[in-house]
């Protein structure tokens, strides 16, 4: 009869080596799966600079666009994207203000004044889902409730509620995810001096989930300031000559201005799509960066 026994500190030694090993091929796999797609998208980026080289002028950025080819010489008048940069901002401004209030808002009553019930978690798990849903059936709902509906017809107004629409549960759930991330220790602390509730989600939660809440929102708006599909669905214009002047006014935006260009047969435009396409990811960037510094300037570990 043997009396040799299994070491259980060994085996658990090599359980956390055989997991470690797990962990870095893991870590490794998807480290080279994210250098092929920066490099994929740096081969795409290149050819779309090379071919938009000429075309970014002052001229493009500053005056409306041109239905002939002709007129697209780099520097003439009648051959730029004016007002959908115009539009687009307007719609995001928008977007951004509706997204606010209604997100940000309606996060806040599910984690600290909601009760814990089977009616939130049903509430919050369709949330979920939504954001997972097509942007085409955000569209589509747009022109059934706004422009139907409403009677509000192709304006900035229901544009701007239809992106809403869109990008609404993804700013739910990441400053859900943000509250969530505050300790409940300061909570406790603040309701031992005798703040009220809404004294501690105002000054002791709010403060400390700002920047995960401007991050999830601003990088939700990089989102919708790209979408297409909600906005022909809600009959937006693919070239528009003048910029809006008002919430009620017909608008273009950029990715449908550059969706017009691309579906022409001449070069010319070919070549504005592509500035176009540089104008639009400079936009993108910036607003990313924007997240990045809020960020960074709120979080209280910098």
């Amino acid at each position: 009869m043997s009396t040799e026994t299994e070491n259980p500190f060994t085996e658990g030694t090599d359980d956390i080596e055989r997991k470690r090993t797990i962990g870095r091929v893991f870590v490794g796999v998807c480290f080279g799966s994210a250098m092929v797609g920066v490099a994929a998208l740096v081969i795409l980026l290149a050819d779309v600079i090379i071919e938009a080289w000429g075309w970014l002028t002052w001229d493009f950025l500053l005056y409306p666009p041109t239905q002939s080819p002709d007129n697209f010489l780099g520097g003439i008048r009648g051959a730029g994207i004016y007002p959908a940069i115009v539009g687009s901002i307007f719609l995001i401004a928008l977007t951004a203000v509706f997204t606010l209030f209604l997100g940000v808002g309606a996060a806040i009553y599910l984690e600290e004044y909601a009760p814990e019930n089977r009616l939130t978690s049903f509430i919050e798990a369709n949330i979920a889902n939504l954001a997972g849903v097509p942007s085409i059936v955000y569209g589509l709902l747009g022109l059934a409730v706004f422009v139907r509906g409403a009677q509000l017809g192709a304006v900035l107004l229901a544009g701007a509620l239809t992106l809403t629409l869109l990008i609404l549960p993804i700013v739910i759930v990441s400053t859900q995810e943000a509250l969530r991330a505050v300790p409940d220790s300061q909570r406790n602390a603040a309701y031992g001096v005798g703040a009220t509730q809404w004294q501690v989600t105002r000054d002791v939660v709010l403060p400390r989930a700002l920047p995960g809440i401007m991050t999830g929102t601003i990088l939700s708006l990089s989102r919708a300031i790209g979408e297409t599909a909600p906005l022909i669905m809600v009959g937006a214009a693919t070239t528009m000559l003048t910029a809006p002047d008002g919430l009620m006014s017909p608008f273009s935006a950029m990715p449908m201005q550059i969706f017009d260009w691309a579906a022409r047969p001449q070069t010319e435009f070919h070549h504005a799509a592509a500035a176009g396409i540089v104008v639009l990811l400079t936009i993108l960037l910036l607003m990313n960066l924007c997240a990045i510094l809020i960020r960074n300037k709120y979080d209280p570990r910098s």
